[in-house]
């Protein structure tokens, strides 16, 4: 499969990159930015094409990787699935649920495979963990915390987009991707409120009979850093174990996700309409938040546009 990346900034430099060129069944074609000269450095260190004009690279390739800001990735999303490409994106999905439905209905009506890199759901020890606490009947609660301090150290990552949707549609998704398969999907949003700068918390009420609470922050004290999961049911307690094993292998297991499902034809789990879902969840926490803290916190971790919350009609 010939794959083409979109986007050259850390996540892309870091991980998309030696990913995408260290993966034995890709063949690596080249790179577009949105800042030319990027694209170039970022190509020749891979030895591959830069790319000036995103559609040429449509045209070039069989599949894109996308490592760009979700309402860019939204919008290129849909025009390489147009193009026939298919699609490993990058979470969250888009930044509302409109753009978000345009990239399912671009795949679906191109036939094209999606994969959304959550980043738990292809390391082996949390993939595991998370298909056998599925099959465990009687969770009654779970608590999951992820927690960065993006803004409270010299990190790659503190980027424009962080800044204005905050740890919410930035961590948020990796905890919904844990929660949602093992818990069942959100039935409502119950609670969401800020705490210390860009700090969420959410309550959750899940289909299977479970609640959970969600505490995201970007800015948490360097040495308060982390992330966990743990639940508790009738079998007892549960705590989800650490990925260690990295960005790069975890991509490219994405990237054999993104295979197999080209290749058969059967979605995969972490695909677009999952992604989707999650920005649903998203967007419900996000209109709770706004509602209880417009007045106390004007235009900080702005969540951008009118959405449609799970729910609405």
């Amino acid at each position: 499969m010939r794959i083409g990346l979109l986007g050259t900034g850390p996540w892309a430099q870091m991980a998309h990159a030696p990913a995408l060129s260290g993966h034995e069944k890709l063949d690596f074609a080249g790179v577009w930015g949105r800042r030319p000269e990027a694209a170039k450095e970022l190509a020749e260190r891979h030895g591959v094409r830069a790319y000036d004009d995103v559609d040429e690279l449509f045209a070039d390739v069989d599949a894109v990787a996308v490592a760009l800001p979700p309402e860019v990735q939204a919008s290129l999303a849909v025009r390489a699935a147009r193009a026939g490409c298919h699609l490993l994106l990058d979470k969250p999905l888009a930044p509302t649920v409109e753009q978000a439905r345009a990239v399912v209905a671009a795949a679906e009506e191109a036939g094209v495979a999606s994969v959304v890199f959550f980043t738990p759901r292809f390391q082996p020890g949390p993939a595991a963990w998370i298909a056998e606490q599925a099959a465990v009947p009687g969770w009654f609660t779970a608590r999951a915390e992820w927690l960065g301090a993006v803004f409270t150290s010299e990190s790659p990552f503190a980027t424009p987009w962080r800044r204005e949707k905050g740890a919410l549609w930035d961590v948020g998704p990796h905890a919904l991707s844990v929660l949602l398969p093992v818990l069942g999907d959100v039935r409502r949003v119950t609670a969401a409120v800020y705490g210390p700068g860009d700090t969420a918390h959410v309550v959750l009420d899940h289909a299977g009979g479970a609640s959970s609470t969600l505490t995201l922050s970007l800015t948490a004290p360097p040495a308060a850093a982390g992330a966990g999961v743990e639940l508790r049911g009738e079998a007892g307690v549960a705590a989800l174990p650490d990925g260690s094993d990295g960005a790069v292998p975890a991509l490219m297991r994405a990237a054999d996700a993104l295979l197999d499902a080209a290749r058969t034809g059967r979605p995969h789990a972490c695909d677009a309409a999952f992604g989707l879902r999650v920005t649903e969840i998203l967007t419900a926490a996000q209109d709770l938040l706004d509602g209880r803290s417009r007045a106390a916190r004007p235009g900080r971790f702005s969540a951008g546009g009118p959405v449609t919350a799970p729910g609405r009609s």
